[in-house]
């Protein structure tokens, strides 16, 4: 394990400088900058495809031993490198050095693009990045399946876009009905956090303490401003939160803090001692979404939760408590609104910004469309799933980082993340009576505790479904997620 966790090694080196150049990198290294993250791709593909990894593996397959448990760290590591060494060795090290050189080139221009709203500045990039990606798709061989699927790998092992399609056009059908009920309801909450929270250096200071309270270490972690919130999970021992607060929401870099506290919760919690291997990895992108939607969405948007939080919000912002009750705030937190952009969506309504962006993905890598019409499709889409008018490339097609990384295939992650969210959250519930009433007081760490337990320490030694299998005794559905919405937004509304 020495040769992959080596590897491992030079992979966090370039997860921090990636991280280095959305947070704090002067924007005229970005060239330089491009070009050690190439070199760095390459060595890592190098290490990856070394044919002693192929020996060393054939090595301990050839040892009985190994599968007599399939769950054991050996066989898990055993199992998810071969995985990896396959797909490596299929892809050439001057396509992976390619692909790294140019999604940091087009990541600063769609920074420049995105704030000049002018979507033909990206174009060329993404252009460039969607028929590398199809030259992956090609090296990597689909077999009966699409292009979009072997991508989508990459993030969710087995994901198929056929799947994803049903499952969607099943949500959708519930969703929008939801939406629209809610919408004609005579009763709307208000949106009293708005008119009271204004960004500052006060503000600044609670969403980071805020953080810690959950249960964040800034001892091994970070927190800094980005276009794009993330977080990047270098090793157990450093994780970089990004946020950032010129949002037209002003309260909305308090969620979006707790989606990326979800992450790092995770990410601090992986075991040390497997670093390096499988073992110490994340199960997938979809379980790792997850727990950034409990944090932010079971979590930051129960009526437990703003009972502790709305006190301490008054206090650290000033503001006199008579303005604020927790049922005002509470509804605030919870209001569902069709909009334009996905990381201000509510509750029901995120999934439908997920649909728009999966299904221009397909469409994309099948040659159905061009990368030039994304802009008009994407307002189509929009009109026909939320019902709102896209005004600029900004509001449309600008606003995620995830094409300029070169992220094809990553967007069914969110809505598999909120669906697995929804039934982690049920089983804890269930093994935890009492749990969401523990917030008001503040005690996050017997969730925390119990997502370490059931899902964090066990690295990749299961895949999602039989994770979720495992944790919650039955296979992935949507009625938890659909049922948390309806019970929790009805009441809201009057309903």
């Amino acid at each position: 394990m020495a040769f992959i966790r080596n590897a491992g090694v030079l992979k966090s080196t370039a997860g921090l400088l990636a991280w280095d150049q959305q947070a704090i990198m002067p924007p005229g290294g970005l060239v330089h900058r491009s070009q050690q993250l190439a070199q760095l791709a390459r060595m890592i593909h190098e290490m990856m495809i070394d044919p002693r990894v192929g020996d060393l593996l054939s090595a301990c397959e050839a040892d009985g031993d190994w599968a007599d448990d399939p769950c054991a760290a050996a066989s898990v590591n055993i199992r998810e490198i071969r995985w990896k060494y396959e797909r490596a060795t299929r892809l050439p090290a001057e396509l992976v050095e390619s692909l790294s050189e140019t999604s940091a080139l087009a990541h600063g221009r769609w920074v420049e693009a995105r704030k000049a709203n002018d979507f033909e500045h990206f174009c060329p990039w993404f252009e460039k990045i969607v028929q590398l990606q199809k030259r992956k798709a090609e090296c990597l061989g689909s077999g009966d399946g699409e292009p979009w699927d072997v991508l989508a790998d990459e993030y969710e092992p087995g994901c198929r876009a056929a799947d994803i399609d049903r499952l969607f056009a099943s949500l959708r059908k519930q969703l929008i009905p939801l939406v629209n009920e809610l919408m004609a309801s005579a009763h709307h909450p208000g949106n009293v956090l708005c008119q009271l929270v204004r960004p500052g250096a006060k503000f600044k200071q609670f969403v980071r303490k805020l953080a810690a309270d959950v249960g964040f270490d800034f001892d091994r972690g970070r927190l800094d401003e980005s276009p794009h919130p993330f977080c990047s999970g270098i090793h157990c021992h450093d994780v970089r939160m990004t946020t950032r607060f010129d949002e037209p929401n002003p309260v909305e870099p308090l969620f979006s803090t707790l989606h990326e506290t979800g992450h790092g919760i995770y990410g601090q919690n992986l075991p040390e001692s497997h670093f390096g291997t499988p073992m110490g990895e994340a199960v997938s992108y979809a379980i790792h979404e997850s727990q950034s939607r409990m944090w932010e969405n079971m979590v930051g948007r129960s009526r437990s939760f703003w009972v502790w939080c709305l006190p301490r919000l008054c206090q650290g912002l000033g503001i006199g408590g008579d303005k604020l009750d927790v049922d005002g705030a509470y509804g605030s937190a919870n209001i569902v609104t069709p909009g334009l952009i996905r990381v201000e969506a509510d509750e029901v309504t995120y999934n439908l910004h997920i649909m728009v962006r999966f299904e221009i993905e397909r469409a994309l890598m099948k040659d159905e469309i061009q990368v030039r019409d994304v802009p008009c499709i994407w307002a189509e889409k929009y009109k026909e799933y939320l019902g709102v008018d896209v005004p600029d490339d900004r509001h449309g097609c600008l606003q995620d980082i995830h094409w300029s990384s070169d992220a094809i295939g990553y967007f069914p992650s969110y809505t598999l993340g909120n669906l697995y969210a929804a039934q982690f959250f049920d089983a804890a519930q269930e093994a935890l009576p009492g749990l969401v009433q523990l917030f008001e007081n503040g005690e996050f760490s017997p969730l925390r505790e119990w997502l370490n337990k059931h899902i964090h320490c066990h690295g990749m030694r299961y895949r999602s479904d039989e994770l979720c299998q495992r944790v919650t005794g039955r296979p992935l559905s949507a009625e938890p997620l659909l049922g948390h919405l309806v019970d929790k937004l009805r009441p809201i509304y009057g309903l």
